[in-house]
């Protein structure tokens, strides 16, 4: 919903547009000529100005120049019956959004103030999410808002104190690791060395020797004695990053290690007493494995004293718009302005379920930024599976051509679809998003056959 002020000397073209306008939901004052709208500037903000360019009393390059002295970020369209270039160049080099020749195509008109409503909801929507990182990055590496994220940063405060084992269960991509280091720099072993192993990346002998150490000849490649990583934690902590996936061998020599408090090298019969804070982190279900016979029991209750789990990221939607931004800044290089996101990006990213979690959505932000070069990003620059390719027309007769109405039709269709999934069925919610009266949302759910009974 926009705040818009339309001026125009002709008060049929001024209704017209001014009735079109407040049935898509937007606050719309009128002026009868320039001098109007130059004292409605004065009296409040608006989100766009639509001025006629020959009007009496004050022309619309007046209007224009007054708007953006007062209100810099009010966008504003310029509409005159003479196609003169003269005025159009004028009108951009003045910071005009748009310019229009009478007769205007009232959907047209329609068409360009929704886009302008659909860019500026999220220009304020990301402009709050970086307002929000700001302090979110002071208190935690981990971005999130969501009533999910803050109770998983209570539980990390909580069990940060302790020096219980702690198992941290997520999907791939989730963030177990930064969990896992977070509970290691809110712990009293914070000065002490964090070490990360990831159980599935070695096989059964090399894994032993990489945990508890080995002494010179212990195995073949053996050619010099090396401490292990429990060693290398001493006093710290320890995460073994998919634990579920260590070998039988493993787990009972990893279930001593734990019992006895003590690592005995390969090739040594000498046992080293230690101190180190156990995390184990996994994306598999372990009571599924122990069933399956693949992990042992006795292990997992030694090591699940505490748990975590981390939800995926479709659980936790509305952490989006901070994550973006996240990565937005992190990907752009330094001394480049911050890349905006068209609607239509926005709407693909909000819509996608993110398998891969905030690692798929770290790298489609990545390849976005360097694709985009510094323009706005677009959805062309989203990753395939993200992006979708319905709707895209190609010349080479792989896809059929539609008319421009029915190209229209259709992303209107999918629009609406996007925006009730973002707003979770939520009719007064999604017509909030899209700028529109609630009435008007569900004509147009009616209008392209699209279920209006889920939500409110």
């Amino acid at each position: 919903m926009l705040e818009i002020l339309v001026a125009d000397d002709e008060p049929s073209i001024r209704l017209t547009v001014c009735d079109a306008l407040r049935a898509r939901g937007n606050h719309v004052t009128s002026a009868a000529n320039g001098a109007e709208a130059l004292a409605a500037l004065g009296r409040q903000t608006f989100d766009l100005v639509i001025s006629d360019i020959r009007m009496p009393k004050a022309d619309g390059l007046e209007v224009l120049r007054a708007t953006k002295h007062h209100m810099p970020d009010t966008e504003v369209i310029l509409m005159t019956a003479y196609a003169a270039v003269s005025d159009a160049v004028a009108a951009m080099r003045e910071g005009a959004t748009d310019y229009l020749i009478k007769p205007v195509e009232l959907d047209e008109l329609v068409l360009r103030v929704d886009r302008i409503a659909e860019r500026r909801a999220l220009e304020e929507e990301l402009k709050a999410a970086r307002a929000e990182l700001a302090t979110v990055e002071r208190r935690s590496p981990i971005i999130g808002k969501s009533p999910a994220m803050t109770r998983l940063l209570k539980m990390i405060d909580t069990i940060a104190e302790s020096d219980a084992p702690v198992v941290i269960s997520g999907e791939s991509g989730t963030g177990k690791e930064l969990v896992a280091r977070r509970i290691h720099q809110l712990s009293s072993r914070r000065d002490k060395p964090f070490v990360a192993v990831n159980c599935a990346a070695f096989p059964e002998t090399l894994l032993e020797a990489e945990l508890f150490g080995h002494e010179a000849g212990a195995f073949t490649g053996a050619v010099k004695r090396r401490a292990g990583r429990f060693q290398a934690a001493e006093g710290g902590t320890l995460l073994l990053d998919e634990i579920a996936e260590i070998p039988p061998m493993a787990q009972a020599k990893l279930l001593r290690v734990l019992q006895e408090g003590a690592v005995e090298p390969l090739g040594t019969n000498e046992a080293t007493q230690t101190n180190v804070r156990l995390l184990a982190a996994t994306h598999r279900n372990i009571k599924e494995r122990i069933q399956d016979g693949l992990f042992r029991e006795d292990l997992y209750y030694r090591i699940n004293v505490l748990d975590v789990t981390i939800p995926p990221l479709r659980e936790r939607r509305g952490d989006l718009p901070l994550l973006v931004e996240y990565f937005l800044r992190k990907f752009t290089p330094a001394g480049r302005d911050i890349p905006s996101l068209s609607p239509q990006a926005w709407a693909a990213l909000s819509e996608h379920s993110f398998p891969g979690n905030v690692r798929e959505l770290e790298h489609a932000i990545n390849r976005a930024v360097v694709l985009s070069r510094g323009q706005e990003i677009g959805v062309e620059a989203l990753p395939d599976d993200i992006a979708g390719t319905n709707g895209i027309v190609r010349l080479d007769g792989e896809h059929k051509i539609r008319t421009l109405q029915e190209a229209t039709k259709e992303f209107e269709r999918e629009y609406l679809v996007r925006v009730l999934n973002a707003a979770e069925g939520k009719k007064s919610r999604a017509a909030e998003f899209l700028g529109i009266s609630r009435k008007n949302l569900w004509e147009k759910l009616k209008q392209h056959g699209i279920s209006a009974t889920v939500g409110d």
